[in-house]
């Protein structure tokens, strides 16, 4: 099955949360209420490197994509 690159999550337990879910390596969710990473890899140190330097530009995918997505809503 595929999925698209990110997918739009919430819960009743956490109302005030909205969750980015990234499907593609590096797999994460990242909760748009506080910005909280939560990675769903194993990394190795090579791997920790890259990721330090790509942090930045996978919040700022999400939440282009969140903000894409509430836009859409929106218009309809």
């Amino acid at each position: 099955m595929d999925f698209p690159k990110y997918l739009l999550g919430d819960n009743s337990d956490y109302p005030t949360a909205i969750f980015i879910i990234h499907t593609e390596f590096p797999r994460f969710i990242i909760n748009l209420e506080d910005d909280e990473v939560e990675w769903l890899e194993d990394f190795d140190v090579h791997d920790q490197k890259e990721l330090e330097t790509e942090t930045e530009n996978y919040i700022k995918e999400a939440t282009e994509f969140y903000d894409r997505e509430i836009a859409l809503y929106e218009d309809d």
